[in-house]
């Protein structure tokens, strides 16, 4: 604010007052940001101990590459993934690709949607060894972690803390491409509940959509999002009616974003586009897969076991959705009974019944539930809890490959390592469930706050 106060003569230098909530709140997000860049740094170098020191013809970590990322417990995707996919021949991804039968993927095809493809070439441009592409997919990365930061402390404060401290990000951070994507899921989120605007409730619902269907072509789990996004708009638009053209727009703006994306892929290489996708389709329950139906199922859970991997192909998605049916059910019952849609716990008890029922639970999708600890007020011993479970699960799996690769004869369930898997895959799993009961019944406190608007307080605060 500028210009004269009351009471001074004209001319004279008035020295402008800031609202010291104005200076707390700038504080609090500068504090958030640095310790989120801090951590990123100490993510960057947890899995950088696998690169190096030599490199051989290939741009292949040397020596003893395959032995050092499961024993010393610094594997990433990202390193390794640098051979095998076309990644090193620096070929623009899915144009030229294909997949074989038997699930091999060639020519330039990855396993994940269009923009993770992209950010996978873009990193790996200017590296010619995988530590170099480490480094730059890192680079490219950390602005997504660090936003994540800065927006959950605009709608969590302190709370966010658990982002930017929590053990997942120095685990996860760099292990595959997931930051983005958690970016563009709480961006959604913020679109919502923390953007300053008048715009009415169904423009920025729009907004939201937008931003889960960019999620969305990052890594697909942003898009389950939109059901409960939708509700909401339509039941908080206009008090005592409900909103359908509002709420149409919403899973129109995702659908309209993610075919906007698509579609020069599938224009330019449909075969390539579409082995992204027959990847996952044909990818089998096994011991890769860390879930509930290979450590469930054994000795079933054969990779060769049709009849089993059949199964597991039609009853994991179904159990899937239903898991969404029950969340959004429940949802809309409890906007029957309180007014509010909460589609912020809705969501995360979706992707709580995903985590638990998919047939592949990577280590990194810790990274998709931290920001929900955060939004939600779960208790701190859930979460404790859980990190300690994850933790148990992150370190023990890369130490159980590196005794079953190693013939180090430990006994292939009965050793350390493969106890601490045992704890992190069936303490996971028992903590999803609770937390899928928990995320449905918190009060949900951002969406029952009333929509942000632009005033002059909110500005001086901000």
């Amino acid at each position: 604010m500028t210009g004269a106060a009351v009471g001074t003569a004209p001319g004279e230098q008035v020295t402008p007052v800031v609202h010291p909530l104005a200076r707390t709140s700038r504080l609090v997000l500068a504090v958030l940001v640095l310790l989120t860049g801090v951590t990123l740094l100490l993510g960057y170098a947890n899995k950088a101990r696998c690169t190096g020191p030599e490199f051989d013809d290939n741009g292949r970590s040397t020596p003893e590459y395959g032995v050092r990322i499961e024993r010393d417990v610094c594997y990433s995707d990202i390193q390794h993934l640098w051979i095998g996919r076309d990644i090193d021949q620096h070929r623009f991804p899915y144009v030229s690709g294909s997949i074989t039968p038997d699930g091999q993927l060639r020519g330039g095809s990855v396993e994940y949607p269009v923009l993770t493809g992209l950010l996978i070439w873009a990193g790996a441009l200017y590296a010619h060894t995988d530590a170099g592409f480490l480094l730059g997919s890192a680079l490219l990365m950390a602005p997504f972690g660090l936003v994540t930061g800065w927006l959950l402390g605009r709608l969590a404060r302190w709370r966010a803390l658990l982002w930017a401290l929590g053990p997942p990000l120095v685990l996860y951070a760099f292990h595959n491409w997931d930051l983005p994507v958690v970016a563009c899921a709480v961006a959604a989120v913020f679109a919502m509940h923390g953007w300053r605007t008048d715009r009415p409730l169904a423009q920025r619902g729009t907004v939201a959509a937008v931003l889960l269907g960019l999620g969305f072509a990052f890594k697909l789990y942003p898009g389950a999002f939109v059901l409960p996004l939708a509700l909401y708009v339509l039941t908080g638009s206009r008090p005592g009616r409900l909103d359908w053209s509002g709420a149409v727009r919403v899973p129109l703006a995702a659908a309209a974003t993610v075919v906007l994306v698509n579609v020069p892929f599938m224009l330019a290489g449909y075969e390539g586009w579409r082995a992204s996708f027959t990847f996952q389709q044909l990818r089998k329950v096994d011991f890769t897969t860390n879930s509930i139906w290979f450590w469930g199922f054994r000795p079933e859970s054969d990779p060769d076991d049709v009849a089993f991997q059949s199964t597991m192909d039609w009853l994991s998605p179904t159990l899937v959705l239903l898991s969404f049916a029950v969340a959004v059910a429940v949802g809309w019952w409890r906007y029957r009974r309180e007014g509010t849609f909460p589609w912020v716990g809705v969501s995360a008890a979706m992707l709580c019944g995903f985590l638990l029922l998919h047939k592949v639970h990577s280590p990194q999708y810790t990274l998709w539930l931290l920001p929900f600890f955060v939004l939600v007020q779960v208790p701190w011993s859930l979460v404790v809890a859980y990190l300690l479970a994850d933790l148990s699960m992150g370190i023990g799996i890369f130490r159980w490959y590196y005794q079953l690769h190693n013939d180090i004869p430990s006994g292939i369930y009965d050793g350390f390592a493969a106890q601490a898997v045992t704890i992190g895959v069936w303490g996971r799993a028992a903590l999803l469930v609770a937390l899928f009961v928990v995320f449905l019944r918190a009060p949900d406190r951002l969406a029952a706050a009333p929509p942000p608007r632009r005033t002059p307080l909110a500005e001086s605060v901000s």
